[in-house]
């Protein structure tokens, strides 16, 4: 089995780690967070990810995996070093790459004299070239003797699927000038049954992005045309349906919804923007993808501007925080923008989300953060589900119902069905989708009295 050290234990180093110590492999965390070293240690999970902390702690007990804040702990022994450190959006959009510098520089003043090669494996999205930028910052701090070869080997990891994305990929990208290090690494995920792509370091680099930024387009593309359904009276749902059912086409990311979040999708459609256009390039789609993602969120807080007739002095129920479901994962969040512009707006916003409560407020101080869902829409004018969450599933609307002011329900991820929540008195809206009208019933209200701005519905 190998030795390795993966740099960086935030959500790619540490799921990348934690699953390479399950194989049998000896490895060694790096971060420069000591507290959260010393919570790994205690084999304690810094992040919500269904399945990582059992096989995390399972490992830190079984001694296969360790953490440090100290690279001569671990880079000299190691064969293999992953950089799994963030690249977040910089001022112009381009990825702030100052981490991946700052670690490249770290782990070559700590390789030594060896009989054989160091593999340091990028691992964090980077940007075109930065293979080649990253085998000179080596070069240039390595001690005298201290050999190495650079493999781009991207991660597509989803949150929330990140431990099956592990163990089952869809394919294995190895890009290297060094073919003998490429398949060194391959021989690393030699039980996993995906096909290794073994290329150059920047067409390894560019699948990454180009992948991500299809994806994006996808999404973007089928919230514009539930735009368009909403406007002309077609139902977005059943557009999805045909249109997946083509084998060219195909089911995936076809869902409209608010948009795309997140700490890979905006950062790196952003990014590959940035890239192309300091090339020479005119990335008008790129562009347009990020612009309808933008203007979903807008909308969205529009729609209930009009539902509820002026947001200022209204109460808003926000249902999920998250960007996805089964993640804590706030980043690029669609609800953070939502929220704040409902704040904006001079609307009173209660919330609730199964896991990223805490770090909500820190983000959101002036929002009433609630108990369960049913706490949220106290009083509400208006409940609006932002993330799709399983719990949300099960939600008792008759009871929601009778706690809301008014019975008023935008869906932004079209998690219900409109009929079912007309005929249990809501005036329901989602995204693409035809509005059922429903009759006015005061009796159905309870405790909720409808203005006659709200009977025009």
């Amino acid at each position: 089995m190998a030795r390795i050290a993966v740099v960086g234990s935030g959500y790619v180093g540490l799921c990348t780690g934690t699953i390479l110590a399950d194989l049998g492999n000896e490895v060694v965390g790096i971060d420069i967070d000591s507290a959260k070293v010393a919570g790994l240690q205690a084999g304690k999970c810094p992040i919500f990810e269904p399945g990582l902390e059992e096989i995390l702690e399972r490992n830190v007990n079984a001694g296969r995996l360790s953490f440090t804040t100290d690279y001569s702990d671990a880079i000299p022994q190691a064969e293999f070093v992953f950089i799994c450190v963030n690249t977040p959006s910089g001022a112009h959009g381009g990825a702030d790459m100052s981490a991946v510098w700052s670690a490249a520089r770290s782990v070559g003043g700590s390789l030594v004299p060896s009989s054989s090669r160091t593999i340091v494996i990028n691992k964090s999205t980077m940007p075109i070239g930065s293979g080649d930028f990253i085998a000179s910052l080596l070069t240039e701090t390595a001690r005298s003797g201290g050999a190495f070869a650079v493999v781009s080997n991207p991660e597509f990891l989803r949150e929330g699927s990140a431990v099956q994305d592990m163990l089952h990929p869809d394919r294995i990208v190895l890009g290297s000038s060094d073919r003998l290090a490429a398949e060194r690494v391959a021989e690393l995920y030699r039980s996993f049954a995906a096909p290794i792509i073994v290329t150059d370091l920047r067409t390894a680099e560019m699948i990454k992005y180009a992948s991500n930024a299809f994806l994006a387009t996808r999404i973007s593309f089928i919230n514009e045309v539930a735009q368009i359904c909403e406007n002309l009276g077609a139902d977005i749902r059943q557009v999805s349906l045909g249109m997946g059912l083509d084998r060219r086409i195909g089911p995936q990311f076809l869902n409209a919804g608010i948009g795309f979040g997140g700490s890979c999708f905006p950062k790196d459609v952003r990014a590959l923007e940035y890239m192309a256009e300091d090339a020479g390039c005119h990335p008008q789609l790129l562009r347009a993808v990020l612009e309808i993602n933008r203007d979903g969120r807008r909308r969205f807080v529009r729609k209930l501007n009009n539902l509820v007739g002026s947001l200022r002095g209204s109460t808003i129920a926000i249902l999920g925080l998250t960007f996805k479901p089964d993640t804590d994962d706030l980043r690029e969040a669609p609800a953070l923008d939502i929220v704040r512009d409902l704040l904006a707006r001079g609307a009173t916003v209660r919330a609730y989300d199964p896991v990223a409560m805490d770090y909500a407020r820190e983000l959101l101080p002036t929002v009433i953060f609630c108990e369960d869902v049913y706490e949220a829409v106290w009083q509400a004018d208006a409940a609006a589900l932002i993330t799709e969450w399983n719990e949300f599933k099960g939600i008792d609307f008759e009871r929601v119902r009778t706690r809301m002011r008014r019975p008023i329900l935008i869906d932004g991820r079209n998690l219900y069905d409109p009929e079912v929540m007309a005929a249990l008195g809501f005036v329901y809206r989602g995204i693409g989708v035809p509005a059922v009208a429903v009759p006015y019933d005061p009796d159905m209200y309870h405790e909720a009295t409808a203005p006659a701005s709200f009977l025009k519905l």
